[in-house]
């Protein structure tokens, strides 16, 4: 009788291990790129299908991914690029999860077109970075110099922007979602000028103004399709659920602590979450970072990826 309880328990241990092996590990930061997330997360609870992970910032969870201890994450876009190149190849986007969050703000009624902010000061976090590259694209492609025409100020944190423009009332304030919508919570007449996403849409090139995408690692992909293919149709189903029930959706992206309820319920019309595959994903992407290589080729891993880069099932 131990015999037989003792291989009881080794087959037990034995398949408990295999469920944790077959486990897919899944990565998304606190933000919009994991806010899409939040119904397979709360669909998965109690169950082995997936372990998820939610980080403040890219750099906590990139390391777990070259090492192969993260299957799919959700990241920034040009990140995406830039991981495909450090790792030779070893990266596929499996989706666009975030069109453009960037918004200008301002405490007044003056800025209602690109045009509205020449001789204006813009305060903006993401200097060296995505933020500043749409923003100069966007400004030079409607023939405003963003080194003459405006006066761009950056500052380390999108709260010190905020700042800036209660101190100076006339300034304009380059933020996204959802920090727009905390900045409205604090001051009740900061108000959405510009949406950066409708202005880049608005050049009508073959690109679209994206935050995240849904990345795996190649070898997983391709040892794992099926886990992949399920993977896909649950996060599209999550992210039709999230845009469709913004209440629900809220109070989950709250319990997860992604951020407060409140907030989320505000911002969550304006934070552009989708998921977009295939072909529309490979043109969308693919100019987004033919763009930003045009202005800084480091800033996408120091070369465009090759086709490879692009799942298309």
């Amino acid at each position: 009788m131990k015999k037989l309880l003792a291989l009881a328990l080794v087959l037990a241990m034995s398949f408990a291990a295999l469920a944790l092996a077959d486990t897919v590990n899944v990565a998304a930061l606190n933000g919009p790129t994991g806010m899409g997330m939040v119904k397979m997360m709360k669909d998965e609870e109690g169950k082995d299908n997936y372990a998820f992970t939610l980080a403040g910032a890219a750099d906590v969870i990139v390391p777990s991914f070259i090492k192969g201890e993260f299957d799919i994450v959700c990241v920034p876009a040009n990140l995406a690029s830039v991981l495909y190149n450090r790792t030779s190849g070893n990266v596929q986007v499996l989706a666009v999860n975030t069109l453009g969050v960037l918004y200008i703000v301002e405490r007044g009624e003056t800025v209602n077109s690109i045009e509205d902010v020449k001789g204006r000061t813009i305060y903006s976090a993401g200097k060296g970075a995505t933020p500043e590259y749409a923003l100069r694209y966007i400004l030079s492609m409607n023939g405003i110099d963003p080194d003459t025409d405006v006066t761009i100020v950056f500052q380390s944190e999108h709260a010190e922007c905020l700042t800036s423009i209660i101190n100076d009332p006339t300034a304009l304030a380059m933020l996204p979602q959802p920090f727009v919508t905390v900045a409205q919570t604090k001051k009740d007449d900061v108000r959405v000028a510009l949406d950066l996403t409708k202005e880049w849409d608005a050049l009508d090139t073959d690109s679209g103004m994206l935050t995240g995408v849904v990345i795996a690692r190649k070898d997983f992909v391709e040892s794992n399709p099926d886990a992949v293919k399920s993977f896909m149709d649950q996060y599209a189903a999550s992210v039709e659920y999230v845009n469709a029930n913004t209440e629900e959706a809220a109070e989950l992206i709250g319990s997860y602590e992604i951020v407060a309820a409140a907030v989320a319920a505000k911002a969550l019309p304006y934070c552009n979450i989708v998921c977009i595959t295939g072909a529309e994903m490979q043109t969308l992407l693919g100019g987004y970072l033919a763009v930003l290589a045009e202005q800084d080729a480091s800033s996408i891993g120091g070369s465009l990826p090759n086709e490879d880069f692009y799942y298309i099932p």
